[in-house]
């Protein structure tokens, strides 16, 4: 873990609520697809804890949701902000792992992020993952284009069926002969992806309400088949064969 000071350089709109917030700095705690940063907001006294969508030497970004008063202060901070980030927090996914399988990246909503890395990441070991996005309906979806540019095949569903295949993410995924999962999202559709047969293996990235975003609190702990682990320090990414739904 490291703390750095991050300037907010660049910031995109991608839907009503959802911001690309993009930061210079040192990025060096970074090591994995599927870390997080703790960050501090003005006004606020707990950070607030952001899947990283990528990274550089000295290039952070961001995506995250305007939800909350926290969020919403991050997002609407001007060009030019300075922040106080904890970074190189969690343990990520592991790319090797899924080498010998065909993988698919499972996003729903805000759960999307972290894969671009995570797509990258397996390109650069030769293998083209296939990515399946779900959103509730089109005026929801992001990044879709950002995956294909990477030259990843790209499935998307939506709820309402306003965009791509209608129904939720597993719909897609049954499309495909992909056998392992990495994904990250809500609790029930990753619960949904890990019940589907033709997936035999895969690793599951947790969202929990935290505190200090380092293991010190225990207060994003959950019971796993190995004993109870902290989602902030063990986690964010959980294999399948240790997941206690």
């Amino acid at each position: 873990m490291n703390e750095a000071t991050l300037t907010l350089r660049g910031k995109r709109q991608l839907t009503h609520d959802v911001w690309e917030l993009t930061f210079s700095g040192d990025t060096s705690a970074i090591t994995r697809p599927g870390q997080f940063v703790n960050i501090a907001v003005q006004g606020h006294f707990l950070r607030r804890p952001i899947s990283v969508c990528d990274w550089a030497a000295d290039k952070l970004v961001l995506i995250c949701r305007a939800m909350g008063s926290g969020t919403q202060t991050l997002c609407g901070s001007p060009i030019g902000t300075e922040f106080s980030v904890l970074m190189g927090l969690g343990n990520g996914y592991d790319v090797d792992k899924a080498l010998n399988h065909k993988p698919v990246l499972v996003g729903g909503g805000v759960g999307v992020p972290p894969l671009y890395a995570l797509a990258k990441a397996f390109l650069a070991k030769g293998v083209t993952p296939t990515i399946a996005l779900g959103f509730g309906s089109t005026k929801e979806l992001f990044y879709e284009d950002e995956f294909k540019a990477l030259g990843c095949p790209v499935l998307v569903s939506t709820v309402d069926g306003s965009y791509g295949t209608k129904g939720f993410v597993t719909a897609v995924i049954e499309q495909t002969d992909c056998d392992y999962s990495l994904c990250c999202g809500p609790i029930p559709m990753l619960k949904a992806v890990d019940g589907m047969p033709q997936i035999v293996d895969g690793q599951f990235s947790f969202e929990e309400r935290m505190g200090c975003g380092f293991g010190a609190c225990v207060g994003c702990t959950c019971k796993t088949k190995y004993g109870t682990k902290r989602i902030c320090k063990d986690g964010p990414v959980l294999c399948k064969e240790e997941i206690v739904w």
